[in-house]
């Protein structure tokens, strides 16, 4: 039941990035990438409605050790089966695409790692931006041709390019822009006017948005540490603090992007979730009455539940 204006989305999209798991050591010798990833999946578990895709834009692995990928399938793999969600991989700067590949996907094939992925038609595009040997991103005439071919033909919910140096300014984190992607123009020129809906990527360690070729970019923080653009004194500032996730809600017409924080916070005010059942049993006036109204007992302090039941004393 809609409360508002607006329709059920036609697809919920997890967007994960930066999980940098370790096989069997911490990060920087204090952060444990594995239980910051364990509890950002936690927090997906229960967001209704439930993802259809989890998309992860790269550096799944810190030092693509092959034992990280093995246990980033059995951390990720359970928890996405039982929300009904297929699962994106995409390659970051941190992993090599040999051990990716056979980690991942169970190939040999050590070439660029570009995917497509159909999510009850919502096209998803993985792209790999990777440069072995180096941080930065690129993409190579070969993928860029593939990938105007892909795109010559409109998927029936229209498509999001997943790749892991999003092509963004970074005027929040001057040291990023060494390591961002090159050429971006030349990516320009093959997803303009084409039916990307969005573009979603990582590397940045904070959440960022901007437009691209007229199409929005969501860049996703990372689960293992964010980097603080508002450091004093800090040419760059890791913490491990205010990691997060995003969550894509795609409509008809426009797609929402929500940030959700890894790590709950104290709550202070709040409903359990037995009263959702009972605000739909009103109807929109009576609705509007207890939610929207500045004096409504609900604001007064005066509604409880007692036995799964509204109590209005």
């Amino acid at each position: 039941m809609q409360f508002g204006q607006y329709p059920p989305p036609s697809h919920v999209v997890a967007h994960v990035s930066d999980p940098h798991l370790l096989a069997d050591s911490l990060q920087y010798g204090v952060i444990d990438t594995e239980a910051h990833l364990v509890r950002a999946l936690d927090r997906l578990e229960a967001v209704r409605p439930r993802p259809q895709a989890l998309v992860f834009t790269g550096d799944l692995a810190d030092r693509a050790e092959p034992a990280a990928y093995a246990r980033l399938r059995e951390l990720v793999e359970p928890p996405a089966e039982a929300m009904g969600a297929r699962v994106v991989w995409v390659m970051g700067n941190h992993d090599e695409r040999g051990a990716y590949a056979r980690g991942l996907f169970d190939t040999d094939d050590d070439g660029p790692q570009d995917r497509l992925h159909d999510v009850d038609g919502l096209r998803v595009v993985a792209l790999d931006t990777t440069v072995p040997g180096y941080h930065h991103g690129e993409i190579s005439d070969a993928q860029l041709a593939w990938l105007a071919d892909v795109l010559a033909t409109p998927a029936p919910h229209g498509t999001l390019l997943a790749l892991h140096h999003p092509p963004i300014a970074v005027p929040m984190l001057r040291a990023a822009e060494i390591i961002e992607l090159l050429d971006q123009d030349r990516l320009a020129e093959v997803v303009r006017g084409t039916d990307v809906r969005g573009i979603l990527g990582g590397h940045f360690h904070f959440t960022s948005f901007s437009t691209f070729a007229g199409i929005p970019v969501s860049v996703a923080s990372a689960t293992c540490y964010a980097l603080d653009p508002g450091a004093r004194d800090r040419f760059l500032s890791s913490v491990d603090g205010h990691q997060s996730v995003t969550l894509l809600h795609v409509y008809d017409d426009r797609v929402v992007h929500s940030v959700v924080p890894v790590t709950p916070a104290p709550e202070v005010q709040g409903f359990p979730s037995d009263l959702e059942a009972q605000v739909e049993a009103l109807s929109a006036e009576e609705r509007r009455e207890l939610i929207s109204r500045k004096d409504s007992p609900l604001y007064r302090g005066e509604i409880r539940l007692e036995g799964g039941q509204v109590v209005n004393p």
